[in-house]
Order: C-alpha cells, then structure tokens, then sequence
C-alpha cells in the first residue's frame, strides 16, 4: 500500500512532517519519504488532510471487569477492586465466562474505535482467565499484551512470614505463562517476598501494582518495615503501574531497575486517591506510559486520559509541559517499555496507526499538532485505524 501526501508524526520524538509519502508492506513501514513511486501492484491512496500518527498504547487495562461498570461508584478501593473481597472479585467468579466475553469484546472494539491499536491487561482468573480472553480476542483485529496471575493471595500473617507458594499453585505458573505475554501481579501487599522470588524467575514480561494508595503504602511498611515498591521491584518487573504515592527514593529506584512506570491518571482520580507527579517521576529519570486500567471504574479511552493528564497536571504544578511529551506517553513510550515494534511510525516499524481528519469541526485550524491531538481531538476526529498494515477501523 502506497499512502501519498499525508502528514505525519515521524520517529520516536513525533517530528511533525507536513507532506509526505509512506508505503506499507508486510504490515510495516517499508519506506516514509515524499519520493516513493508506486510499483503498479499496490495500492495507492491520495491523504490529502489527513494526519497520521502512531496507534495509541493503552499500557495497563482490566477488560476482564467490563460487565460491571460503575458498580458500587460509592465505595473504598478495596472494597471496589480488593482481588479478594472487593466487588470486583466476586462479579467476575459469579458471572457467566460468555457473558464477561461478550463485554470484554464490546470494550475491544470501542477501543479501536478510539484509536487504540494495542492493550496491556492484567488478566485475573488464572489459566481460565487467560484463556476466556485469548478466545474472546481470536476474531477481534486489536494488538494485545496478555498478562496472566496465578489465582493466588496471601494475608498478612503469611507475608510477615514469608512463605512460599504452595506447591499445588506454583503448578499452574508454567502454563499460565506459556499461554500468556507474561505475568501481573496484583502487588506486593498480596505476596510475599519468597512468592515474588518465584514469579521473577518467569522469562516473559513481569509487570505488578504498585504505590496505588497511601493505605497500600503504609500497609507495606506496617507488614514488612519496607516501602511497597521495594517490596515490588523482588519481582524483578519490566515496568510498574500506578505509582501514585512512590516517594521520590521508590522512583529513583524504579527509574534504575524497570524500563519505565504506567500512570493511571484517570483511574486514580476516580478512586479519589490522588494524580500521579509524572513531574517528579520525570526527574527521576522514569520512563512513563499510559493506561486507562479497569473498565469497571473508567472508559478506554486514551484521548481523554492525555486531556486530563496534561491539564491536571499544569494545573496542581503551575507549570507548561509540551503535549508531545504527554503524546509520548500514549504511544512512543508504551512500545519501548513493552520492547516491541509499536508506538511509533518508522521504517520497519509495525503499521499500526490513526488517521485523524485535518478538517474536523474539533480541530481545524491545527496551528499545534501536539496540543491538537492531547486536549481537541476525540474518537470523532479518527478517519481510520490500521493495526498491522491493515484497515480495521473506519476508512480513507
């Protein structure tokens, strides 16, 4: 496919490039410069006003828990999303797997609808889990990053002494692994430090929750006399979630050991349990993406997520940030923390992009791209998505 006078953001800093051409073959970008001839074989598409930039990385999601939006929107986090007693936990033992496929679709497709070509989600279910979404996803053209859990927490008293992982648990690590993209944890407050010993030694993509809380927090520190996040990095983990509470020595630490931190700004803020300092995780030296995380309390929706994330952030610091860096987050950044060839347009790259209408009511005149896309644009805007050089979304 040859794609012809189209704008774009190009590379991993998002250079905005006015006109040019792209051919795509074999689901990647072959070629980006305005020079390209078609060979007569392919495809070849005129997209004039249109402006191309990579699919959105949704970093953290729990589609798992789609059937119960906006249940118990009173309650504490624990009592809303706790993995053994909150609300969520027994929704999704006590309702039917066709039932939690037929949501977890509908969450899928309204995500490709909104740009988003690739998500992360922390499956919960154990080997079932892992498997129900495996089947749900099998005719559904969206990018995704599956990381499954045993189905298995301790107490207290169990982490205080640090035992192990029964033997009978430990048995279905190897599979949950072998069917899944690695493992997520639920966080360190549910495991001990001989438990996640074990979990480290799994080869595939290790993710947990972390520092969500101020009661997670000092619930570690009460347990063990150690923060949660140091607590959390014996998983040896790619990347953390959350961090809303770190403090600045537990980000010091993460930028060290992981290839970055998921923020949650929204979902955060929905729990009333406060914004991520992307700010001071910056200074760090983190590497930062996004997610929407569960459904249960928030949209998919990786639009809205920049806005408020952007906005909030100003707005609690007094203080500009360039949008591209929030834009970064949505994409660039997510591919990199995830190793993979994604987020980002690029020879070689996967094709997965958005193709955003130029003339839309939202956005036209776009003096700046970046603050265009992170606070005006939304899914009406989105021309067409394509995932892996093919048109799933919408058309051009």
């Amino acid at each position: 496919m040859l794609i012809k006078n189209v704008s774009l953001l190009l590379g991993n800093d998002l250079e905005y490039v006015s006109k040019t051409n792209l051919q795509i073959q074999n689901g990647k970008f072959k070629q980006i410069h305005s020079n390209i001839k078609s060979n007569g074989k392919e495809d070849s598409i005129d997209c004039e006003g249109l402006l191309l930039i990579p699919g959105f990385i949704n970093a953290h999601t729990h589609i798992g828990d789609s059937i119960g939006k906006d249940v118990t929107l009173e309650s504490s986090v624990d009592k809303k999303i706790h993995p053994v007693f909150g609300a969520k936990s027994k929704i999704l033992k006590n309702t039917h797997p066709e039932n939690l496929s037929n949501f977890m679709k509908n969450t899928c497709y309204s995500m490709i609808r909104k740009g988003i070509t690739t998500f992360v989600d922390f499956r919960e279910g154990g080997l079932d889990g892992v498997v129900l979404l495996r089947k749900t996803l099998s005719e559904i053209p969206i990018r995704s990053v599956i990381l499954g859990r045993v189905d298995f927490y301790q107490n207290s008293s169990e982490i205080k002494k640090n035992l192990p992982i029964p033997k009978e648990k430990a048995s279905q690590l190897p599979e949950i692994i072998q069917k899944s993209d690695g493992i997520g944890v639920s966080g360190a407050n549910e495991n001990s430090n001989s438990v996640l010993n074990h979990y480290s030694k799994t080869s595939k993509i290790r993710a947990i929750h972390s520092a969500e809380t101020k009661q997670s927090v000092s619930r570690s520190k009460k347990m063990t006399g150690k923060s949660e996040t140091i607590r959390a990095l014996s998983l040896k983990p790619h990347f953390l979630v959350h961090m809303t509470h770190a403090s600045r020595s537990d980000l010091n630490l993460a930028a060290k050991k992981t290839l970055g931190i998921v923020v949650c700004p929204r979902a955060n803020a929905s729990l009333a349990e406060g914004i991520p300092d992307i700010t001071l995780m910056q200074k760090a030296g983190c590497r930062l993406a996004i997610g929407t995380d569960n459904v249960m309390i928030n949209s998919p929706d990786m639009f809205r997520e920049m806005d408020y994330l952007w906005k909030v952030t100003m707005g609690i610091h007094k203080k500009r940030i360039n949008p591209k860096e929030i834009l970064k987050m949505a994409t660039v950044n997510g591919g990199k923390i995830l190793k993979k060839d994604i987020g980002v347009i690029e020879t070689k790259k996967i094709a997965d992009c958005i193709f955003l209408n130029k003339h839309a009511l939202d956005l036209e005149p776009m003096h700046e791209p970046y603050a265009s896309i992170v606070h005006r644009a939304s899914e009406s805007a989105i021309q067409a998505v394509m995932i892996g050089g093919k048109m799933v979304h919408g058309k051009i």
